[in-house]
């Protein structure tokens, strides 16, 4: 679970709801006109933009952002070292039944077991790789949407506000209700792509980037394996995987066990 993003999200919320909570009454902030124009019309606008099973895909999608942990790709290095020297050792066969933590890496190390040819297996897991970024680059881009449309729909509902006061300038009584969902409006749709759409979706791309290359690390893992690299030149390949600052620190652990 992703305590950063949970916490980010509350903490968002929670700051704008303890504002609103000391100066003055709650309730004057709850308006249900300005909340039908904001949500209703933001979640129909972007559903015009994207296919349904799209749009209800996305929100499978965004509690990666929740609960979705990328696995360390030191973990990884260390675990495809391992696997490349039973299989130098032993064969490709020894892999069988072997524990495997990551399902792509087992993925790929159960083709490898079945004997198909490295050029399939490459191409098998890369078409994978490219599927699940185009699934989690589909949610992004309709929280990016969702970033842009509630404002948007909150300024449409500021203008219809102002169009009701200025048309009952008369009648006291209605400016004080159309003066609400005129900024009402504009205020949920600022929390609804700022406190939510917007961070989710650039959480959403982060979690795809660190993913994207742990699978290309395991890629390469399966390559060296089905090649029959030295284990250690696989690991020396794959730490060009880590940040420098990681593979620096790295070095220096083993200058001192040396």
């Amino acid at each position: 679970m992703d305590i950063a993003t949970i916490i980010g999200l509350i903490g968002g919320l929670g700051v704008i709801i303890g504002a609103i909570a000391t100066g003055g009454d709650v309730m004057l902030f709850i308006n249900v006109p300005s909340i039908l124009i904001v949500v209703g019309g933001t979640t129909m606008v972007v559903l015009m933009q994207v296919s349904l099973s799209d749009f209800l895909a996305s929100f499978g999608v965004a509690m990666k952002a929740f609960v979705y942990q990328v696995d360390d790709p030191r973990a990884l290095i260390e675990e495809a070292v391992i696997l490349a020297d039973v299989a130098r050792k032993n064969g490709l066969l020894a892999l069988e039944g072997q524990e495997i933590s990551n399902d792509f890496l087992k993925q790929g190390i159960n083709l490898c077991v079945d004997g198909h040819d490295p050029a399939l297996v490459s191409k098998m897991l890369s078409k994978d790789i490219a599927q699940t970024i185009h699934r989690h680059e589909v949610g992004q881009r309709m929280f990016k949407n969702m970033g842009v449309m509630a404002p948007a729909m909150g300024m449409i509902g500021t203008l219809i506000g102002l169009v009701q006061m200025l048309a009952n300038m008369s009648d006291p009584a209605s400016i004080g209700p159309a003066m609400a969902v005129a900024l009402l409006t504009t205020l949920y749709g600022a929390i609804i792509a700022n406190t939510f759409a917007n961070p989710l979706a650039d959480k959403l791309a982060r979690v795809t980037e660190l993913e994207k290359i742990n699978r290309a690390l395991i890629v390469e893992t399966i390559s060296g394996i089905q090649e029959g690299m030295n284990p250690k030149i696989l690991e020396q390949l794959l730490s060009t995987y880590l940040p420098a600052g990681k593979r620096a620190r790295d070095d220096d652990e083993v200058a001192a066990d040396a």
